[in-house]
């Protein structure tokens, strides 16, 4: 009787515990149909509502809202995996703008994430803190950060995620959060970034609107600590902290008007200097989502991904070589 009484605190021990490191709060299955943006998914056929052509992989793919924890607070964010039963590659997608501008929509989970979960990998996306109806204060690239840094942990949840093969996939604002990212954790294989931030102090000379309208806004302490939190914030300025073990793809649009092109063109310079395994494409006339190249862009991309994930390519090697 005494030990099946101690094997019984044991048990208790072990699930209190087990509630205490649980990451992911909930996942709820979205049903499409339940949405507005159905009607412009799918069209009749002899009577039948089914998807259009083009999004017909949607039939293959399950798209999930879901709330985890970080730094004790509840974020929000979203979740698309194939709907076949398996181990997948993981992609953490960190979303551009800030506050409502930008914010991940059911549309973002079933197109942007949709499209590449379709191919074979499970898709994460944060809110971030403050952000669609998540917990806390956004911080520009400051510890909202944090919310994407424990997304791996989150990952390892999710019956379907193979966490040994994680990527991580940012755009605009997004793109400054991966670069901040890969410099604090060794759980990324390889990274995509497009009209990344990569130096704030260019940002807001090209556009001092987003200095008064978000920066100072939303960054801790701005006008005291200006030149040292822009500086946290700008890849530009620390190169050097990068792995020289994750290949970054860097795609920009030349004619990008709200982060210009500059910012990648002297970042890689930077990561010249510094041996840091990257591909640039920069985009004849694209725009910030280089919108005129949609087509080339993806397919760069799922390239970039299957070429360091599913086929799990070594690294380039970056030591001056050849005849």
């Amino acid at each position: 009787m005494k030990y099946i009484k101690i094997f019984a605190l044991i048990l208790i021990f072990a699930n209190c515990k087990a509630q205490e490191t649980k990451l992911l709060l909930s996942q709820k299955l979205i049903s499409l149909s339940q949405t507005p943006i159905y009607a412009k998914l799918t069209e009749e056929i002899d009577g039948q509502i089914e998807f259009k052509k083009q999004f017909r992989y949607l039939d293959s793919i399950d798209i999930y809202s879901i709330t985890y924890l970080s730094d004790g607070l509840k974020i929000k964010g979203l979740l698309v995996s194939p709907n076949k039963k398996g181990k997948y590659p993981c992609i953490i997608y960190n979303r551009g703008g800030n506050r409502d501008f930008g914010s991940l929509k059911i549309a973002h989970g079933a197109i942007t994430l949709g499209q590449i979960a379709k191919e074979g990998y499970v898709v994460i996306a944060s809110q971030y803190r403050g952000n669609g109806g998540s917990e806390g204060q956004e911080e520009f690239g400051g510890k909202d950060v944090n919310d994407i840094i424990i997304l791996p942990e989150v990952l390892k949840e999710v019956e379907v995620a193979d966490t040994n093969r994680i990527g991580m996939y940012g755009w605009s604002r997004g793109g400054m959060m991966t670069y901040l990212v890969l410099t604090k954790t060794n759980e990324i294989k390889a990274a995509v970034v497009g009209g990344a931030i990569s130096d704030n102090f260019a940002s807001i000379e090209d556009r001092p609107e987003m200095e008064t309208g978000v920066l100072s806004e939303l960054i801790p302490n701005y006008a005291e600590k200006k030149v040292i939190e822009l500086e946290k914030r700008s890849a530009i300025k620390w190169a050097d902290k990068f792995s020289k073990n994750v290949p970054i793809l860097i795609l920009h649009g030349t004619s990008d008007w709200r982060v210009k092109p500059e910012q990648s063109l002297k970042l890689a310079l930077e990561f010249e200097k510094y041996r840091i395994p990257y591909r640039l494409i920069m985009f004849e006339g694209g725009d910030h989502g280089i919108s005129e190249h949609k087509k080339e862009v993806d397919e760069q991309v799922l390239n970039w991904f299957e070429k360091y994930l599913k086929n799990n390519v070594s690294k380039p090697n970056m030591e001056y070589h050849g005849r």
